[in-house]
């Protein structure tokens, strides 16, 4: 379905329904002219006007070919030019009747008739605004004069004062460009300085871009799709709308009239019908039934529908000239942040267009390790011949083992960025595993899953829960917790009873094990002590952003409440970085065409902001940094940093979700003794795009293995540094209980050296405890009658443990008697008791801090009878033989009854009855 043309560039059709309007135009100018008056009289128009440029002139001077260029932090490699060979400029002769309709009907539908501004259009938006459903009401001519004919003085006071000064300046421009030929300049210059996404500017570029063909070959609703996406270019960007999707899951794929069909077996780029996209295409074709004004009569209301049932086919996307095209995003939206402060960084036009010079935070040589190796992580395992993929970019044996692992395991896509946690610069970053690879459902190239996607962070917020903890005082490094399984739900409420993966119960536990080995309950009853509403609050000081609507929950200990993976990044950053969290940049400067620097001001300096004191933060560096060190950690200490053979301080955690939808890596190297070299931190994802689950794979055979690779690599030749270099004063080491983490008691059995906040060492002594009076003899409960000695002994009690939670104590007791009875499996989920870590490993020994007292007291021993032995007779010889005693005469019963047999039950009662029961 082809274009209209306009006979005669604008024909007597254009002439006639122009003239229809003239009353209208008269109406609208006497209000644009007593508006006008009305400021003047009030002695105002020549206030707002004063510095306003001649429109003519400034609407023929009009450019468009300055780019914007984008460098790595060296100022030599380029990254991106901005709009480069994505802007093509149309004439007026070259815009179809239907592109105009479309853009008139739903940017505004009086456009032909107005004197460049819409007095009723701009009241309704006003009071709706006020109604609180902000709406634009500016017409195409406000649109064009705010993005390209104000001066930057224009912009200076409120909003109103800007307001003012774009309604005068857009009237003075419709009375420069009278009449219809006018109206042409104005709508011509707007659709070729318009956004359209996939940095596509000007609509002529879009239709290229998009649909593969020149703008008069559009359908009716591709013209009408065009239109729609000026609003909101990056939200409404058709190829970050669209999937990769085979032609025979495309409902209508075969358009009539398009040379290139979609067949069975072949794919596209399609945008899903119920997109908001789509939508609001459908409502530009809705109201083109009513508002068209060039087309009018040519389209009927059926031919309308119809297009709304046109599916949104997109032409192959040409592959992208940028390098670290997911960074330059980045620095994209924070250049419009910079330039356009306050608006949506979309439609910050100067961005692309005003000639810039921008030098990035960008190391390319650490860019080029991390593409590499999401690359391989994510595509290789999911290639038809992931070996040449490997020997292609010289991935050793080593790596190849865990590469290859992930084959069948479901992981379709990888993420990470480099920062350095001392500046909050972003020093490499890719938001999927490739941005020009063909994309699918589970992959998609062009999503930036670290800024843009919202991703349950399992494990890995365990560091800032606990970070809080500490920091509030309320838990200490040695703090204990009872890893049991616990119902934490509220009464009457759905049961929520956490288990570890690997369905073990380790019982006593100190924080720093807990966090180390990734404890799930402990994490969750950290946060409750903490509370809830303290730990989210205090957590979004580290950056982290939930998603809109979010509230405290008892499973965010557990991480699931979703983040952003970047922000937990820089939630890591601020750990590793004394507590102060840096804010995360992409810029290091800008210069303007003319060679003046536009940012940073000469006296701008960066500021990090104290989320938690220095102590804290290196307590949980000290926890962390035994994850890197297999003596204290075999598990997550396979992927230690290693160069030359020796072992470099990291500290780092995982993550993975219980569904496994999601598996991360978070860590950071211990920070360079010289202040000019990068403090590096490093933060993987691993999943699907589409958010659905792997195929069980946990984050130590997938995320950790990419999160060491990426760190080796980029530090290789780089001093090793120590954390004890950034020790803070305010630390005190004392020497704790093993598994209470309170002071050593007499019945102490293994002790350790650990960390504290002066002040906050505990004064307790170990009271998981008691005594109980055992026989030494049977080794039972001592009894009366017992055989004896009487010996007092201690023996684990967990009765008196988290006082705070008396609701947890019943599951805790029904652990210890499972434990107690042979490490018995049972609870709310069926699991078992175990040592820690896992019997195999248990460097405090197969214990849980003692043994518990014997369930069962000493059974009375039965005594010997005695009896005086009869004098022997002299003359006899002595009998070899024992000497037996008479048995004794019973006495007389008053009331005697043959058989009954009461002297039995007298001896029975003596000394075979009942025995006392056990203690308490």
């Amino acid at each position: 379905m082809g274009a209209s043309r306009r006979p005669g560039g604008g024909g007597a059709t254009t002439a006639r329904r122009v003239a229809i309007a003239i009353p209208l135009v008269l109406f609208s100018g006497l209000i644009a002219v007593g508006l006008v008056a009305f400021i003047s009289g009030v002695s105002a128009y020549a206030y707002y006007s004063e510095g306003l440029p001649d429109p003519r002139a400034q609407l023929k001077d009009l450019r468009f070919d300055q780019q914007t260029v984008i460098y790595d932090r060296s100022g030599k490699f380029l990254l991106a030019r901005l709009g480069d060979m994505r802007r093509e400029l149309a004439t007026f002769a070259e815009l179809p009747s239907e592109m105009l309709d479309a853009t008139t009907s739903i940017e505004d539908k009086d456009f032909w008739i107005n004197p460049g501004f819409d007095l009723p259009g701009f009241v309704s938006a006003s009071l709706d605004t006020l109604a609180g459903k902000p709406r634009g009401g500016s017409t195409i001519t406000q649109q064009l004069v705010r993005a390209r004919l104000l001066p930057a003085s224009a912009f200076e006071g409120d909003v109103y004062d800007r307001k003012i000064r774009e309604i005068i300046q857009s009237i003075r421009l419709t009375q420069e460009f009278e009449g219809e030929a006018g109206k042409r300049e104005i709508i011509t210059a707007y659709l070729n300085q318009n956004f359209y996404g996939n940095r596509s500017y000007g609509v002529k570029a879009a239709a290229k871009e998009y649909f593969g063909k020149p703008l008069d070959q559009l359908t009716l609703a591709q013209y009408a799709v065009l239109a729609a996406i000026p609003q909101s270019p990056s939200r409404f960007d058709l190829v970050r709308n669209a999937d990769d999707t085979p032609c025979a899951e495309i409902e209508g794929a075969i358009l009539e009239g398009e040379t290139a069909n979609c067949p069975v077996g072949d794919s596209r780029l399609y945008v899903n019908p119920g997109s908001e996209i789509v939508r609001r295409r459908n409502y530009v074709l809705d109201l083109m039934k009513t508002r068209s004004v060039l087309t009018r009569g040519k389209y009927t209301t059926a031919d309308f529908d119809a297009a709304k049932d046109e599916p949104v086919i997109l032409a192959d996307q040409r592959s992208s000239p940028w390098k670290a095209p997911h960074f330059v995003w980045q620095v994209r939206a924070e250049l419009a942040g910079i330039l356009c402060p306050g608006e949506d960084p979309a439609t910050c036009e100067p961005v692309d267009t005003g000639g810039y010079r921008v030098t990035t935070t960008l190391n390319w040589d650490y860019q080029r390790i991390t593409e590499k190796w999401v690359y391989v992580a994510a595509i290789g395992p999911n290639s038809d011949n992931p070996g040449k993929i490997l020997a292609a970019r010289k991935i050793g044996s080593a790596a190849r083992n865990w590469i290859l692992g992930l084959r069948g395991r479901n992981i379709n896509n990888a993420a990470a960025a480099v920062m350095d946690y001392r500046t909050g610069q972003v020093l490499a970053y890719a938001g999927s595993a490739s941005y020009v690879e063909k994309g699918r459902k589970k992959f998609q190239p062009q999503f930036d899953v670290l800024s843009d996607g919202w991703r349950q962070p399992g494990s890995a917020i365990k560091p800032v829960n606990y970070a809080i903890a500490i920091d509030d005082e309320r838990l200490t490094a040695s703090s204990m917790f009872m890893d049991v399984v616990t119902n934490f739900a509220s009464r009457g409420a759905k049961p929520f009873t956490p288990t570890q993966a690997d369905g073990l119960e380790r019982g006593p536990v100190r924080l720093r094990s807990a966090l180390q080995f990734s404890l799930n309950i402990p994490a969750i009853k950290a946060t409750l002590e903490n509370g809830l509403q303290r730990t989210f609050d205090r957590s979004r000081e580290f950056g982290l952003r939930y998603t809109p609507g979010a509230v405290p929950v008892t499973s965010m200990g557990i991480g699931t409440l979703e983040v952003h993976p970047i922000d937990l990044l820089g939630a890591y950053g601020a750990i590793a970085n004394s507590g102060a969290l840096m804010p995360r940049t992409t810029i290091l400067k800008v210069v303007d065409s003319n060679g003046r620097t536009v940012y940073p001001a000469p006296d701008q300096k960066r500021v990090g902001k104290q989320v938690v004191r220095p102590q804290s933060a290196y307590i949980i560096t000290d926890i962390l940094a035994g994850n890197t060190d297999k003596r204290i950690n075999p598990y997550w200490g396979d992927w230690q940093i290693v160069q030359n053979g020796r072992r470099r301080p990291a500290a780092y955690k995982t993550g993975t979700t219980s569904d496994n939808r999601d598996v991360h890596a978070y860590g950071y190297l211990a920070p360079p003794r010289a202040k000019a070299a990068p403090a590096l931190a490093v933060g993987v994802w691993m999943g699907n795009s589409d958010n659905s689950p792997n195929n069980g794979s946990l984050s130590l055979d997938s995320s950790a293995p990419l999160w060491s690779a990426i760190l080796t690599e980029i530090s290789r030749g780089l001093p090793i540094a120590s954390f004890q270099d950034s020790r803070p004063d305010g630390l005190v080491t004392a020497t704790v209980d093993a598994f209470t983490g309170l002071r050593p008691g007499p019945s102490t059995t293994k002790t350790v050296r650990e960390l504290f906040i002066d002040g906050t060492v505990p004064r307790e002594r170990d009271q998981s405890h008691v005594s109980v009076a055992i026989d030494a003899a049977t080794g039972g409960r001592w009894a009366p009658g017992c055989a004896g000695p009487r010996v007092v002994r201690h023996y684990l009690s967990f009765r008196d443990v988290e006082p705070e939670f008396p609701q947890w104590q019943r599951f805790t007791q029904n652990w210890a008697a499972r434990a107690a009875a042979g490490r018995r499996s049972g609870g709310p989920e069926g699991t078992r008791p175990t040592y820690f870590y896992n019997s195999a490993f248990a460097p405090f020994g197969r214990s849980w801090g003692g043994s518990f007292p014997p369930a069962r007291t000493c059974t009375p021993p039965r005594p010997e009878p005695t009896c005086e032995p009869v004098q022997p007779d002299p003359s006899v010889p002595p009998f070899p033989g024992p000497i037996i005693c008479p048995s004794p005469t019973p006495p007389p019963s008053q009331n005697p009854a043959p058989g009954d047999g009461q002297s039995a039950d007298r001896d029975e009662t003596a000394w075979g009855g009942p025995q006392p029961g056990p203690g308490p």
